[in-house]
């Protein structure tokens, strides 16, 4: 026990200092912008700069835009494939895997050539049907992530019982969906956002192709034209996604907190 237990302290020191240092190194150049000196400048120039406000707002509604696609999509799914068809859940959880092993890049070639401004539905010719595209485009990306989250919620609630007792007392199926099923998976679908939300925010290879003023196009054209600002922006970026992991826990913790209470 002890040995191991030494080894588990070297193999998480050893992952610290992995991840650790290159961190404390970016986090350390990104402060030198001022000659002699730590200073905030270089984060004090990207907050201030109008395009980051412009791409990171635009990214975070497409984020948000995201997850209600996908909350839509994936939570009925979820729910009446472990209701009344079990067999196919192998076929599904395949079918949500699948973004995992097919390029980002693949997906979006496949949207430019079959809805191009020459093609049936050229929704590529217009600003709103660009961005239902990455909508999209977005959800496919996170729908791995998603749907896995919402199926382990569902997979801590008897399903049957709930829609059983729920139906003996009049509710319907959008009733049972939004009264019984949501609030009980609420945290699985919580971790499921937070995770699409990290996604859509460092995504680039869509939105470019797609030519959308999203947040991850940004950070490439900072980076290849600046020198301190982009190590604040992949500072900025890293935080915002270690806020997202960091929520995924305080929801889970609060969920078990009340269920203990």
């Amino acid at each position: 026990m002890k040995r191991r237990s030494l080894w588990s302290w070297i193999v998480l020191v050893l992952a610290i200092l992995y991840f650790g240092l290159p961190l404390l190194g970016t986090v350390d150049f990104s402060m030198k912008m001022r000659r002699g000196v730590y200073s905030l400048d270089a984060y004090w120039a990207v907050l201030g700069d109008p395009r980051f406000q412009a791409t990171f707002l635009y990214s975070v509604v497409m984020a948000c835009m995201t997850i209600v696609v996908g909350v839509l999509l994936v939570v009925p799914t979820a729910y009446w494939v472990r209701l009344k068809l079990p067999r196919w859940r192998p076929v599904i959880e395949f079918i949500t895997m699948l973004p995992l092993v097919i390029p980002a890049i693949v997906i979006v070639f496949g949207y430019i050539r079959l809805y191009n401004t020459s093609s049936w539905l050229p929704l590529t010719g217009s600003a709103l049907g660009t961005d239902a595209l990455l909508t999209l485009g977005y959800t496919t990306l996170a729908l791995p992530y998603m749907y896995r989250a919402v199926d382990t919620g569902l997979r801590t609630i008897d399903v049957a019982t709930l829609t059983e007792a729920a139906e003996s007392l009049g509710a319907g199926w959008i009733t049972v969906m939004w009264r019984v099923i949501l609030p009980n998976v609420l945290v699985a679908v919580l971790s499921g956002a937070f995770l699409t939300f990290a996604i859509v925010i460092g995504e680039f290879t869509m939105a470019a192709l797609l030519n959308r003023p999203a947040f991850g196009p940004y950070l490439q054209l900072v980076g290849a034209n600046r020198a301190y600002e982009p190590a604040a922006l992949a500072v900025i970026a890293f935080a915002i996604t270690w806020i997202c992991m960091g929520l995924i826990q305080l929801v889970t913790r609060l969920q078990k907190h009340t269920m203990r209470v």
